[in-house]
């Protein structure tokens, strides 16, 4: 998976259009996205077709984001599971700063979780080769 931005908006009719209209005009296709707000702040997580240019935006429109490669973690689909991930990175000091459901197949659900250490997840997760 290609990197993946966390881009903090404000919660706000118009936020996400202004974005994604920015990224449009610099010839940018958002491949895969996600978001949600609450109160003033918003969010969205995307990963698009050009990530340098999707960064030039971000800096010159003044967003705050963060960005990574997503550790991408296959769960069973049952209550908990994710529960059980998440805390596992909790207790590992690791900070998730974005996760989007991406894939399902009927016992399993595959998640992208941008997260500040990645090596380190992947070692606390059993993910590395």
């Amino acid at each position: 998976m290609t990197t993946q931005f966390v881009v903090q908006l404000r919660n706000r009719p118009g936020a996400l259009a202004d974005f994604a209209r920015k990224l449009a005009a610099r010839g940018v296709d958002i491949a895969d996205i996600a978001g949600g707000g609450m109160g003033d702040v918003g969010y969205a997580i995307v990963t698009t077709s050009d990530e340098a240019k999707a960064r030039q935006v971000l800096r010159a429109s003044g967003h705050l984001y963060a960005e990574g490669r997503p550790v991408i973690v296959e769960i069973e689909d049952r209550p908990g599971e994710l529960a059980s991930v998440t805390e596992k990175l909790a207790d590992a000091g690791i900070n998730i700063e974005g996760i989007v459901l991406v894939g399902r197949s009927p016992a399993t659900v595959e998640v992208a979780i941008t997260v500040d250490d990645p090596a380190h997840a992947r070692r606390v997760l059993g993910l590395e080769t």
